[in-house]
């Protein structure tokens, strides 16, 4: 399994903002820290938007933070909304799946106990346990003031 770069960037955009708390961060800055595509990076913070996990404000002087507190924002929230849906093979999505064992086929339910155990451990994981022991290094990394 692996996940999706735009799952990856987001979670590294939230990581950012974490490490900013009560300040506004800017596209820019985000871009410059990860060494990322700005364009790319528009449309990530866009659906972050839309998802309330940022807020974003418009015009000079603007820019974004966390619309939650780090504490109260969960890894696999976050991966769940990006990922979705998670079919990690063709009989996970019933509309679509052509696979001929299907009806007695015992790897799904084997798949699906397994991925709800990868988002049981993200679960447990909020965005201010990421950043908690390690704030230094990683604003250090991202050429954050502290």
């Amino acid at each position: 399994m692996q996940l999706t770069r735009y799952t990856d960037l987001s979670l590294r955009v939230l990581i950012f903002l974490a490490l900013r708390p009560g300040e506004l961060a800017t596209i820019d800055g985000i871009a410059e820290a990860y060494g990322v595509s700005k364009a790319h990076l528009m449309k990530v913070v866009q659906e972050l938007g839309r998802a309330g996990f940022v807020e974003t404000l418009r015009g000079r002087g603007g820019g974004l933070r966390l619309a939650r507190a780090p504490e109260d924002l969960t890894v696999g929230e976050v991966v769940r909304y990006c990922e979705s849906p998670m079919n990690l093979v063709e009989c996970f999505d019933p509309t679509t799946s052509e696979c001929r064992i299907d009806p007695v086929c015992g790897l799904r339910g084997a798949l699906e106990e397994a991925l709800e155990a990868f988002l049981c451990v993200l679960d447990d994981r909020t965005l201010a346990s990421l950043v908690a022991r390690r704030r230094r290094p990683l604003a250090e990394l991202l050429q954050i003031s502290p």
